[in-house]
């Protein structure tokens, strides 16, 4: 990735669910907040409850495709944390991919003309 990180920290997702703003949609729901660097970085989290772990970590790999894909269109800066919702297994990639999106514009935080 280009400019992002992994958000790994306990403490950071706590302070990004309990500060941040959010959207939601029927197959994921979107946190965000600024970080105050140049830097984004991204968290992921699939619940147990939506699957073994191969489901599990395949959601993860296309959750963070999707991010790789349209780095380019996201604004500098932030902290995101997507959370996967148990449509979100059964859900197609471009379902998938359409949903992330329309997330990240209704918070402002993505823009097509930077692809």
């Amino acid at each position: 990735m280009l400019f992002s990180g992994s958000l790994k920290e306990n403490r950071l997702f706590r302070r990004l669910y309990r500060k941040g703003t959010s959207a939601a949609n029927g197959s994921l729901v979107l946190y965000f907040r600024e970080n105050g660097t140049d830097r984004n970085r991204i968290g992921l989290t699939v619940s147990g409850k939506l699957g073994c772990a191969v489901v599990r970590n395949r959601l993860r790999r296309r959750l963070r495709e999707i991010y790789r894909l349209h780095e380019g269109g996201f604004r500098r800066g932030i902290d995101v944390i997507v959370v996967a919702r148990s449509r979100a297994v059964t859900a197609p990639y471009a379902k998938l991919e359409r949903d992330y999106l329309s997330l990240a514009r209704s918070l402002g935080l993505y823009r097509e003309d930077k692809e």
